[in-house]
């Protein structure tokens, strides 16, 4: 009578030899599942265990589960090793050579990207960086920590996506602005803080010149000795660069719940037939708000007002967007119409710069 252990290793030869052979990763799976599927050599000797005695179980037993271990172990190793072959030999045949002059042009830069990454190349020369955070937002974060507390009639003006209450019973929402943004970043970081956010915000809004999801960006700067005087001087220099034009600016007092003293930014232009020119003229066009942060805001955020102070500002980038290009509905941004694109678009490898110029 054979020693069953030898056929084991035998076995285990046997199937070493088959993984090593396999030529690709379909014939090394036909060698798995022959060895230890559910119908394959190994699995069912392990089936017979319980029609041995209990002294052969205690040979067996072991010496199967070895077997099994090993087999899987060298079908792994194979894998790995088939895997990294078929990598290498994909790098090795799907080369592109990137110093080759692009071909024939097939795409452009959406205008709202374009106007974002202008918007950034301008603060971020002013030492502003980039922060951003969720599209979804809870209450606390979108209303409470702005100074919009419960049953304030302001929240009734942001005509919000309101969500289905999760299991818990919280309600989140579609963020009406990046302010939440400023919340968040002012709750991870201390101060000095000088930031944008910029990105998608939604509400229930659409015509001309509003759409139900629309781009902003916010901007914040918090620290001991900031004043009005700040706030001004960087909106200014920010708004000349942007439209690369001397434009004549005013500040009008406002209302917003999350800024005190507010205020509402408004920019020279007139009308050139249907377009518009922007920094000269008789008319007065408001473009943005702004303020001082709110001292309910600084507390909600662990922030002492007596001793931080800061400015916020927000402005859509959509409408910069059109007053710059000359575009006369802010629905076709979103229309997806090649055409559009084709004319409106830019060249995706031209980045803005403020030495060669933003656009």
């Amino acid at each position: 009578m054979s020693d069953p252990t030898t056929d084991i290793a035998a076995i285990a030869n046997r199937f070493e030899t088959e993984i090593g052979a396999a030529p690709d990763l379909a014939a090394l799976d036909d060698v798995r599942v022959a060895a230890l599927g559910k119908k394959g050599e190994i699995s069912m000797m392990m089936r017979g265990l319980g029609k041995m005695s209990p002294d052969e179980k205690k040979v067996m037993g072991p010496a199967l589960n070895g077997l099994k271990n090993t087999v899987a172990a060298m079908v792994e190793t194979r894998k790995a090793a088939l895997e990294n072959a078929a990598l290498d030999a994909a790098l090795a045949s799907e080369t592109m050579d990137m110093s080759l002059p692009v071909g024939r042009k097939t795409g452009t830069l959406h205008p709202v990207q374009q106007v974002m990454e202008e918007m950034a190349v301008i603060f971020s020369d002013m030492g502003f960086s980039v922060a951003e955070g969720p599209d979804i937002e809870d209450d606390f974060h979108n209303f409470t920590a702005l100074n919009f507390p419960p049953g304030h009639p302001a929240r009734d003006m942001h005509d919000t996506f309101f969500m289905v209450p999760d299991a818990e019973g919280i309600q989140k929402v579609l963020r009406t602005h990046t302010s939440p943004v400023q919340i968040r970043t002012m709750m991870s970081q201390k101060p000095p803080i000088r930031i944008i956010a910029p990105g998608r915000t939604y509400r229930c809004d659409s015509d001309q010149t509003h759409t139900p999801m629309f781009h902003q960006v916010e901007g914040l700067v918090i620290g001991e000795d900031i004043h009005m005087g700040h706030l001004k001087g960087c909106l200014m220099d920010f708004i000349s660069a942007f439209f690369e034009n001397d434009v004549e600016t005013r500040f009008r007092p406002h209302h917003f719940p999350f800024t005190e003293p507010s205020a509402e930014m408004d920019v020279r232009y007139e009308r050139d037939g249907a377009s518009i020119k922007i920094g000269s003229g008789d008319e007065w066009m408001e473009i943005l708000g702004c303020g001082m942060v709110h001292p309910n805001v600084l507390k909600s955020c662990g922030l002492d007002p007596e001793i931080y102070q800061g400015f916020a500002f927000g402005m859509g980038v959509d409408r910069l967007a059109m007053l710059k290009y000359g575009m006369p509905d802010l629905r076709d941004m979103f229309a997806g119409d090649p055409r559009w694109l084709s004319h409106y678009g830019f060249g995706p490898l031209v980045q803005a710069s403020l030495e060669s110029g933003l656009s």
